[in-house]
């Protein structure tokens, strides 16, 4: 299901990534794509797509600087492209390769901080998410867990969501995540 779906998405979305590609290019300089290491399955290191919405001088490769509201290091075009969403368009091709899915656990970049604190620290049980693969999308999201993680309780609720998700892993909890993502988006979206 994710290679068909990804596969036809990727078709359906080209006319869209290409004007989204020139769009980054005629903003700003540097590549039209942003690589990040992430945690996947089994805690193995991924290499996950993006399309850049930062200056290239200012990106954090790492991931730890989470970008905030208002984030001064985002570009006009990248203002535009997180508020949508559009800027995770590319993992599209992280699910084609296998290293994701459409549905499961965000991926977070490796070292990430939750209210200022890892959160392997702050979520002891925090690792277990790493079972399945990570998702473009996933329950946490869908509830509107997303964006910047600067209270514990907005970290420990999206682990909680991971975990629920992990538990009850169902082809019917992915198309519920998967109906409420399009619906969400098309709403507006959650991102910023």
């Amino acid at each position: 299901m994710d290679i068909v779906i990804s596969g036809i998405a990727l078709v359906i979305l080209f006319p869209l990534l290409l004007m989204v590609a020139l769009a980054i290019k005629l903003d700003s300089s540097g590549p039209v794509l942003f690589r990040q290491k992430r945690w996947g399955k089994d805690c193995k290191v991924i290499e996950v797509f993006k399309f850049r919405s930062m200056r290239l001088e200012d990106c954090d490769a790492s991931g730890i600087a989470q970008t905030t509201k208002n984030d001064c290091r985002v570009t006009r075009i990248g203002k535009i492209l997180r508020r949508t969403n559009v800027d995770e368009l590319p993992q599209l091709f992280n699910v084609l390769k296998g290293d994701m899915s459409l549905v499961g656990p965000r991926c977070h970049a490796i070292g990430m901080l939750a209210a200022g604190k890892l959160y392997e620290d702050l979520v002891p049980v925090y690792h277990n998410r790493h079972v399945v693969r990570p998702g473009l999308t996933g329950l946490a999201q869908m509830r509107g867990l997303r964006g910047p993680t600067d209270r514990p309780s907005k970290a420990r609720a999206r682990i909680a969501s991971d975990l629920y998700y992990i538990e009850n892993l169902s082809l019917r909890l992915d198309i519920t995540i998967m109906i409420g993502t399009v619906i969400s988006e098309l709403k507006g979206g959650k991102g910023f």
